[in-house]
């Protein structure tokens, strides 16, 4: 469910069915498939059965200051999810855990407001303890796409790229690729050795506001009781005109104390890193 008050009763933040996602992302030419949902994995069980889809998801965190981050975690299992779950509001066992197991976890869209307030703390933190960063999210504007590739500046540390797509408009239009890998130990195994290339386009103002008229259109099917809510829809182009002008705000302040006035902490390498689309 989405995260805005009210509409988050009623409103999904996607309603593309995995199947159908699935198969878009392999008519745009994806070798592999990962989706991160929120703090779920149900819709992506359907998707096992595929040899080239692994399971990934994106975990709501609580920082040790109180702030919340969205961190990836791929490549994993049902089992995993759970234990995920079960500590996401203590970091320093879920870092622990994640480290116990292996898994690859990025730190997502960092110099983004999405998830609220920051204090200084919590960039130390992404500094020192994660071993990827997404440097490119295709719903993010590009300042804040080149701020969390600055901050990524480091031989040891993966950068990874998805889209970030809550419709079927942008699905795939951002992706990480390892050059020559057939499979998933192979593709793995070359981000380890930073052998990848994320590519594809930062976010818009348009296609953010084009994805917003494509929930609401989906909510109204989903929910026909809510059509009232329809001359609500005209007010989208301009949420995301506030959206985006807060988000460059936001970018500008940490940009600015962090990456001109702060010295990140180099973190080692491990072996794993995220095919996201």
């Amino acid at each position: 469910m989405c995260t805005i008050p009210v509409l988050k009763r009623i409103c999904r933040e996607c309603y593309t069915p995995a199947d159908e996602m699935y198969d878009r992302l392999k008519r745009r030419g994806m070798t592999l498939v990962t989706v991160t949902n929120h703090d779920s994995i149900d819709d992506a069980e359907s998707l096992r059965r595929h040899h080239d889809f692994f399971l990934s998801e994106e975990i709501t965190v609580h920082l040790p200051s109180g702030c919340e981050a969205h961190v990836g975690v791929y490549d994993i299992t049902e089992h995993h999810h759970y234990a995920l779950q079960q500590r996401r509001d203590d970091m320093p066992r879920l870092l622990a855990f994640l480290e116990q197991e292996r898994l690859l976890y990025s730190m997502n869209h960092m110099f983004s407001g999405l998830t609220g307030r920051r204090v200084d703390e919590d960039f130390q933190l992404f500094a020192e303890r994660f071993p990827a960063m997404e440097i490119l999210n295709g719903a993010m504007p590009a300042r804040s796409n080149r701020a969390s590739f600055q901050a990524c500046d480091s031989p040891e540390r993966i950068g990874i790229g998805g889209s970030d797509s809550h419709g079927i408009l942008s699905l795939g239009r951002v992706w990480t690729d390892v050059p020559g890998a057939r499979n998933k130990h192979e593709f793995f195994s070359g981000l380890g050795a930073h052998r990848a290339k994320v590519m594809g386009p930062s976010g818009s103002y348009f296609r953010l506001s084009a994805e917003l008229l494509t929930i609401a259109g989906h909510l109204f099917r989903d929910k026909p009781w809510t059509i009232g809510l329809a001359p609500l829809v005209a007010l989208i182009p301009l949420a995301s005109l506030i959206h985006y002008g807060c988000e460059i705000s936001y970018e500008a302040y940490w940009r600015n104390r962090w990456l001109n006035s702060l010295k990140p902490v180099h973190t080692p390498a491990v072996q794993q890193t995220e095919m996201a689309a």
